[in-house]
């Protein structure tokens, strides 16, 4: 078996049992880069109470030629608090470097880059809506891919959030 092969096998059996985003996530507080994170266990079970809950979540994306415009509500008021309670949690998370999903590689490449990411965050009535853009075109490019992941997410659940995302590469001249 190809290491590539070992380390999705054994991230997805980390996910299925419930102890994470990372590879070797069995203890608790998570450690990552920078060491221990209190907040890695709240965080994960927000993530995981959306993925449980993804088909009473709608999102709308909208795609700026400097990142993305993204919509994600419900009409679950227990939904909407976790949404409220996520999106700024993970913009933390970007501006402090403390990632996630370490053996994906596109978020590793959006933690890669937090720092060149602008983002706001507005609750709405029933969730969010987020501007997040960025001055660099290869990060506008890594914040469009990462808005089309949680827009799977949405669809999909823990089926989508089981899977590894490509980091974008450059557009082919035509």
């Amino acid at each position: 078996m190809s290491w590539n092969r070992f380390r999705r096998v054994l991230a997805v059996t980390c996910l299925a049992a419930g102890f994470g985003w990372s590879v070797g996530a069995a203890a608790e507080p998570q450690k990552g880069p920078g060491g221990k994170d209190a907040a890695f266990a709240t965080d994960r079970d927000t993530f995981h109470f959306l993925l449980e809950n993804h088909k009473a979540i709608k999102r709308t994306v909208k795609k700026l030629d400097n990142g993305v415009e993204t919509v994600t509500e419900s009409d679950d008021a227990e939904v909407t608090k976790k949404i409220q309670e996520h999106v700024p949690a993970m913009y933390e998370r970007l501006k402090s470097g403390k990632g996630v999903r370490y053996w994906d590689p596109l978020f590793v490449e959006a933690f890669k880059h937090g720092k060149k990411m602008k983002m706001t965050i507005e609750n709405t009535k029933t969730g969010v809506k987020v501007v997040e853009t960025s001055d660099e075109a290869g990060v506008v490019k890594v914040i469009q891919a990462h808005a089309d992941v949680v827009t799977k997410f949405v669809e999909k659940g823990f089926e989508e959030a089981r899977k590894e995302h490509p980091v974008p590469g450059p557009e082919k001249k035509k």
